[in-house]
C-alpha cells in the first residue's frame, strides 16, 4: 500500500512510472509483431545501432551550441537517424550477398555498437561539462527522466499507436501472409518500412529509460509473455501493451525502493517474470496446464485399458458382466488401482458387489466400441 501511495504523492517517482509505463505499452504493442514475424533479433540490432546515432547528435549539438547537445529531441533524432539506418543496411545485405538474414543483424549490431562506443570515448575526452550523463543511453538511468522527457515519449508513443491502429488489418496480413499480400497487390515492401520504422520509434523512446543494452528485452518480453494467453492477434497485442506497461510501471516503483537499484534493468526482470508466469499458468500453452492435460490423458488411458481388459477377461464367460476380484485382475496384469475402478464406476460403466468388481452394460457398450475401433 505505501508503494502506491509514494506513486501518487511523489513526483519524481511519478514521471518516472509514466514514462517508463508508456515505453513498456508501446514496446510491447509494437513487439507484437516483431516476435509474430520472428524479427526478435531485429530489436537488439536497432538499439545497438542507434547509439552511434545519440552519440554524433550530441556532438552536432555540441558544435551547434545553444544547449542543443543534450536536448531529447535531437538525441532521439540522431539514434532514430542510426537505427533506421542500421536496418536499411541489414536489407541490403540481405538482398545483395548470400548472408543469411541473423548474421547480417548480427554484423549490423557489432558494427554500429563499435561504431557507438568509439565515439562515446571521443566524446568522454572532450573538454565540455555537457557531456556528463550520456552513457545513461549505455544502461538506461529513468532516474533522470524530466517532464519534458514523457511528453516526448507520451506523443511519439501515441503517434506510433496511432499509425498501428490505422493500418492495422495491413500489419495483420504482413505478419501471417506477406505472400498473399504481394499476390494480391499490396505495397509490401512500403508497409515493411513502416512497421520496422514504427518499431525503430519504439526502440529509441526507451533507451533513456533502459539503456541500449536492454531495450530488446523490453521489446520481446512483454509480446511474449502475452503470445501464451491468446492465440488471437488483436487481444495478443493488447495484453503485450498491458504487460509492457505494468513492466514499467513496476520497475520504477520497486527499484524507488531500494538503494542504488538501476530502474533499466528492474524493468526488464518484471517482464522477464511476466514471461515466466505466463510460461507457467496460461491455460492454453502454460507448463502446469501442459502437465495437467498430460496427467488428464495418461488417467484417460489408464481407465480405457482396465475397462477393455476386464471386458476381455469376462468374455471367458458366458455373461460379458461376470465379476472379478482385484487379485485376479492383477494376475492378468490389469493392476487395476482403487482409484482407476473408482472411475469407471462413476462413469456408471463397473459395479462392485460382494468385494469383486463386473462391468455393468454400459461398461460393456464402451469396451466393445473401444475395441472395435482399435483404440487399444
Amino acid at each position: 500500500m505505501s508503494l502506491l501511495i509514494d506513486l501518487f504523492t511523489d513526483h519524481t517517482l511519478r514521471i518516472v512510472a509514466l514514462g517508463a509505463g508508456a515505453i513498456g505499452a508501446v514496446a510491447g504493442l509494437l513487439g507484437t509483431f516483431a516476435v509474430l514475424r520472428r524479427q526478435s533479433l531485429a530489436g537488439d540490432a536497432i538499439s545497438h545501432a542507434a547509439l552511434p546515432g545519440v552519440a554524433l547528435a550530441f556532438l552536432v549539438g555540441a558544435a551547434a551550441g545553444g544547449g542543443l547537445a543534450k536536448h531529447p529531441l535531437m538525441l532521439l533524432a540522431g539514434a532514430f537517424a542510426a537505427g533506421w539506418l542500421g536496418m536499411l543496411v541489414v536489407t541490403l545485405i540481405k538482398r545483395t550477398t548470400r548472408i543469411s538474414a541473423d548474421t547480417a543483424l548480427g554484423i549490423v549490431l557489432s558494427v554500429f555498437f563499435g561504431a557507438g562506443l568509439m565515439l562515446m570515448r571521443i566524446i568522454q575526452d572532450l573538454p565540455t561539462a555537457s557531456k556528463a550523463g550520456l552513457d545513461k543511453f549505455l544502461f538506461g538511468n529513468a532516474a533522470t527522466m524530466l517532464r519534458i522527457d514523457v511528453l516526448t515519449i507520451g506523443a511519439l508513443g501515441l503517434l506510433a499507436a496511432f499509425v498501428v491502429l490505422a493500418v492495422w488489418k495491413e500489419f495483420k496480413l504482413l505478419s501471417f501472409d506477406p505472400e498473399f499480400m504481394a499476390v494480391q497487390g499490396w505495397p509490401v515492401r512500403w508497409l515493411d518500412i513502416l512497421l520496422t520504422t514504427l518499431i525503430v520509434v519504439a526502440i529509441v523512446i526507451g533507451l533513456q529509460t533502459v539503456g541500449v543494452v536492454l531495450m530488446s528485452a523490453l521489446l520481446v518480453a512483454p509480446a511474449a509473455a502475452a503470445r501464451q494467453w491468446s492465440n488471437q492477434l488483436g487481444p495478443v497485442a493488447a495484453l503485450a501493451a498491458l504487460f509492457g506497461a505494468l513492466s514499467g510501471v513496476g520497475g520504477a516503483v520497486v527499484s524507488s525502493t531500494i538503494p542504488r537499484l538501476s530502474t533499466g534493468p528492474t524493468i526488464v526482470l518484471m517482464a522477464s517474470a511476466l514471461v515466466l508466469i505466463s510460461l507457467t499458468l496460461a491455460p492454453a500453452r502454460g507448463l502446469l496446464w501442459e502437465h495437467l492435460r498430460h496427467l488428464r490423458q495418461h488417467r484417460e488411458v489408464r481407465v480405457a485399458q482396465v475397462l477393455v481388459g476386464i471386458y476381455r477377461l469376462a468374455s471367458e464367460h458366458p455373461d460379458p458382466t461376470h465379476p472379478h476380484d482385484i487379485a485376479s485382475l492383477d494376475a492378468v496384469g490389469l493392476h487395476a488401482a482403487g482409484n482407476t475402478m473408482a472411475q469407471l464406476e462413476r462413469r456408471g460403466w463397473a459395479q462392485r458387489a460382494n468385494g469383486k468388481w463386473g462391468l455393468t452394460q454400459r461398461g460393456v457398450a464402451e469396451a466393445r466400441e473401444l475395441e472395435a475401433g482399435g483404440a487399444l
